[in-house]
């Protein structure tokens, strides 16, 4: 049976959102998934893929920008989108052992993808970030292989994505509840009509730090806490197709900030908050990089503060998303516990 989404409890997030109200809302994005658990062999974990441009025939790259509100964690390629501010390929999401397995396969795809670009000297140089999810998964056995990256891959598709526990949010815990992949999206007209998407892979915060919607939800459900310390992370991916320049592109990856910090997060110590945006307007193939100028559309920084707020409301519902998607697990580090879902219909009933 499909979950409710926190919009279905009756949870009044503002804003319009797209028709899936998911980061595929974007056109060409497409999302997919690997999600392996075996619980008799403590295996939780995962990989999402997000293919910026979908099947694209030819490497047409985005334009890009990425931020880090705290460091503990990693994210491959973005030195690169600092320096270059575009990047070509996919996106994958794990956990923090798998990065290496994951970049294999991302390279393999891209390779296979566009042989005709690989024949030169060309790189491959794809995105790939992590959480860790050592407390519902035995993250020591390096379960995700390649394959499993390349699964994610080929499943990638338009349309709804499914939430919580699904690809690399398998093994996540969000504010002590489950937590794991959240998505979310916003139309905003600037000088044209545009949509503005968020997909989380929320690993973070503190129970008494929950806010929904200025709710203090985190000290009315008080039971079943995990942890006394910051220690997880969130990676947050923001899509457009509104013409961003890869300077606004890095401008409104810092703005996923400001959406985790709308359920409550100080961004603890041990908290890899790592954000990454990117548009896919103005699509120019990699060949057209050998022409001496471009020409090219960018909205105007001075008219950026409708995208910059509907990155932070699509940010903040899609953390919300991965929590009421949630489900009851087993801790495997220390064993014994439980990670509870958060309470649906308590929930509904702090906002009814």
């Amino acid at each position: 049976m499909t979950k409710p989404r926190a919009r279905d409890l009756g949870l009044p997030f503002p804003g319009t959102p797209g028709p899936c109200n998911a980061i595929t809302d974007v056109p060409g994005v497409e999302v997919g998934f690997c999600t392996l658990t075996d619980p008799a062999q403590s295996l939780r974990t995962g990989v999402t893929a997000i293919l910026p441009r979908g099947r694209a025939p030819e490497p047409v790259p985005v334009m890009a920008g990425h931020y880090a509100l705290n460091g503990n964690g990693e994210m491959t390629g973005t030195h690169w989108i600092d320096d270059a501010g575009y990047f070509l390929g996919p996106v994958l999401i794990t956990n923090t052992h798998a990065v290496g397995a994951c970049h294999t396969a991302a390279v393999q795809w891209m390779i296979e993808s566009w042989p005709a670009h690989f024949r030169a000297h060309a790189w491959a140089m794809p995105v790939v970030a992590e959480t860790y999810d050592g407390v519902l998964n035995d993250i020591t056995r390096l379960a995700v292989t390649p394959g499993h990256a390349r699964a994610a891959l080929d499943a990638a598709a338009p349309g709804p994505v499914a939430e919580g526990s699904s690809g690399g949010g398998n093994g996540m815990i969000a504010y002590e509840f489950k937590g794991g992949t959240g998505t979310a999206s916003r139309r905003v007209s600037v000088g044209g009509d545009w949509t503005v998407a968020a997909l989380v892979q929320a690993n973070f915060g503190l129970r008494p730090w929950l806010s929904v919607l200025g709710k203090p939800v985190g000290q009315i459900l008080t039971e079943d806490r995990l942890i006394e310390t910051e220690t997880g992370s969130i990676i947050v991916i923001l899509a457009t197709d509104a013409p961003l320049s890869a300077l606004s592109l890095r401008a409104l990856a810092k703005r996923a900030a400001l959406g985790i910090g709308r359920s409550g997060t100080v961004g603890g110590n041990s908290s890899g908050d790592i954000f990454l945006a990117f548009s896919t307007a103005n699509p120019q193939p990699m060949a057209a990089r050998t022409e001496k100028l471009r020409t090219v559309t960018e909205l105007n920084p001075e008219h950026l503060d409708p995208i910059y707020q509907a990155a932070v409301e699509a940010v903040d519902e899609a953390v919300i998303n991965a929590l009421v998607a949630g489900e009851d697990v087993a801790t495997v580090n220390p064993p014994g516990k439980i990670c509870r879902a958060i309470d649906c219909a308590a929930l509904h009933r702090i906002f009814r």
